[in-house]
């Protein structure tokens, strides 16, 4: 159908059509249990032999099969050929969490486009996850606790002003840029706190840091 919503009580772990690991769908799903597809994402996840809840997205890349073997009322159509799945996605989920995987990885394309959506913060939090890494696009500041030696990189999708607390390398009162000084290859201390003059900057962790990151996020 054209329309609808995903709604959720707890988080949803979100496949795309990228490279992904069982292992990576069973730790996602211990913090956010419910499973949904962005389009080609069903083939991914029935490949692993788990069934999502939903399927959303144009579906100009999920099979034959997979419709054939899903029910024909979970798939959520989405038309809007300026918008990319995953952006479909964000738009169509409410839930208090996403944790998104299969996003990362693979085409590097479409491991931009992922990014630059995670950027635009629509939707609930959203986290990316990756074999090595998780990603959030964080707001005008962001606090977290933690492991000291935890990589910590900064992307900006835009200039912004910013300054850190808690890294080894102190970018206190910078300029950001995308086309200029970036905050990549940082470490942190311990407890981080991050201001920055606009929203969306994109916060790159060490993957094993994921429960210190949804610690972080506002409950409810």
């Amino acid at each position: 159908m054209e329309s609808g919503q995903v709604q959720r009580d707890s988080g949803v772990t979100l496949v795309g059509g990228g490279e992904v690991l069982r292992e990576d769908i069973e730790a996602a799903l211990e913090f956010a249990p419910h499973l949904v597809a962005a389009d080609g994402g069903a083939d991914s996840a029935l490949a692993l032999s788990f069934t999502p809840e939903a399927v959303i997205g144009d579906f100009d890349s999920v099979s034959e099969d997979a419709r054939r073997r899903l029910p024909d009322g979970i798939f959520l159509y989405d038309s809007d050929q300026n918008t990319t799945d995953f952006q479909k996605c964000l738009a169509r989920i409410n839930a208090p969490l996403i944790l998104a995987v299969g996003f990362l990885g693979g085409r590097l394309d479409h491991t931009l486009a992922a990014c630059a959506g995670l950027a635009q913060r629509q939707g609930p939090p959203t986290i990316l996850i990756g074999a090595d890494e998780v990603i959030i696009a964080v707001g005008k500041t962001f606090e977290a606790d933690l492991p000291a030696d935890t990589r910590v990189s900064l992307f900006p999708f835009q200039p912004t002003r910013h300054a850190s607390a808690g890294l080894a390398w102190s970018f206190d009162d910078l300029t950001l840029d995308p086309l200029g000084r970036l905050g990549t290859s940082n470490a942190a201390t311990g407890a981080i706190r991050l201001t920055f003059e606009h929203e969306g900057t994109l916060l790159i962790l060490s993957r094993h840091a994921l429960p210190h990151l949804l610690d972080a996020l506002p409950s409810g």
